[in-house]
């Protein structure tokens, strides 16, 4: 971890100093001389630039929110599972696996065909709901159980052992993007009416006092229950799929291995650091209470990590969410072919074509580098190297 200052709260950085690009690190200076910063940011080796703050920032904050510092997809986070099978479990070729999943859960920006809420989702709840359309809210409620686009995934996994295990990485859909874009609009307007001026407006801030605060931290609590939701309707019907596809013709049940491993990592939360209540917006970083399982994946040609927080409070008891991107989106497309996809994925069942071109392998960090890192903040409990990975 080193340690950077730019005038305003101190800026602790779990990563290479040199592979932070200037353009992240400015980002992260604007948000330190926010005045309500308490104590200082924490930032993880997943760091880059983002839209409005920076992904891989930890922001502890005691009178005010930033909604862009949360991000549009309010609640993303994963699920992992071992499941009770070994390689030697699953046939020759996992593509009849891959098809039923897309045919099962809806990709991209698809819905169920009918209403996934039968386990309850209190649309009325939400305070904003007068300025959402009901056609968004018609959406919301057949996409509860769906994938997303992006870096968005399902994967089937082998860990050293030989188990096999299922993750998944989703968040709160159109209706979390819609919440966000609604409140980054409103804390921006605060910041007309009060006439105040920052480096950059898409740090605008709810704080405390305002009603418009309170209506913000009730409808990004229900987002991230949303997405909890989608990831565990999501996570029930992958489970069906595995059992029909794999182990139809046989009489072994699939079950899980241990618990179910479930975390948010664009989010915010009431918790208490060094001896005060505060709120704790992790945008591109997971919790890591000490004990607290979590986990890191690396790019869809990449292993993955299942670990073990260490409670390290200089972080916010927190890690990184994955390896993050080392280019953008738009370079990634520029500087990369099919041929170099098909190359970097090699052995692994998934889309090969132009429409994921921009998650390509390496337009990631090194996921080893990223977890040597953060030693400090987590240990890790096993590694898992994908088999299959379905992304929309």
């Amino acid at each position: 971890m080193f340690l950077h200052r730019a005038g305003g709260s101190p800026i602790k950085i779990w990563a290479d100093p040199d592979q932070v690009e200037p353009d992240a690190l400015r980002q992260l200076e604007r948000t330190s001389r926010l005045p309500f910063i308490f104590k200082h940011l924490a930032v993880m080796p997943d760091v880059h630039l983002g839209l409005g703050a920076t992904i891989g920032c930890v922001m502890a904050t005691t009178d005010a929110i930033v909604p862009a510092a949360v991000g549009v997809d309010i609640g993303c986070g994963m699920l992992a599972v071992q499941l009770h099978a070994k390689a030697d479990n699953l046939p020759d070729s996992l593509e009849p696996l891959r098809t039923a999943i897309e045919r099962a859960i809806p990709m991209g920006t698809a819905c169920h065909l009918n209403d996934r809420t039968s386990k309850g989702v209190d649309f009325g709840a939400l305070r904003c709901k007068g300025t959402l359309s009901d056609r968004a809210l018609r959406r919301a409620a057949t996409q509860v159980g769906t994938l997303g686009g992006g870096n968005h995934f399902i994967e089937l996994c082998l860990d050293p052992d030989d188990n096999v295990w299922t993750m998944l990485h989703s968040g709160s859909r159109y209706i979390g993007k819609t919440v966000a874009d609604i409140y980054i609009r409103r804390a921006k307007e605060l910041m007309q009416r009060r006439s105040i001026r920052l480096e950059d407006p898409d740090l605008a801030y709810l704080d405390k006092g305002s009603s418009e605060f309170k209506d913000y931290v009730h409808d990004l609590f229900w987002c991230q229950q949303y997405a909890a939701l989608n990831r565990q309707t999501m996570f029930d019907i992958l489970l069906r799929v595995i059992q029909a596809v794999l182990f139809r013709d046989t009489d072994k049940e699939l079950k899980v291995v241990g618990e179910v491993i479930s975390c948010h990592h664009n989010y915010t939360a009431l918790e208490k650091h060094f001896g005060k209540q505060v709120y704790v917006t992790r945008k591109g970083a997971m919790r890591a209470q000490r004990g607290e399982l979590g986990i890191i994946p690396g790019s869809m040609g990449a292993k993955s990590y299942i670990v073990r927080g260490r409670g390290n409070s200089e972080s916010y008891n927190s890690c990184s969410h994955g390896a993050g991107r080392r280019m953008s989106r738009t370079r990634a497309r520029k500087q990369f072919s099919r041929a170099d996809l098909v190359a970097q994925t090699e052995g692994i069942v998934c889309r090969k074509d132009k429409g994921v071109l921009d998650e390509v392998p390496a337009a990631y960090k090194d996921i080893d580098e990223v977890m040597a890192h953060q030693a400090d903040l987590v240990e890790e409990v096993t590694s898992l190297k994908q088999l299959l990975c379905a992304k929309g």
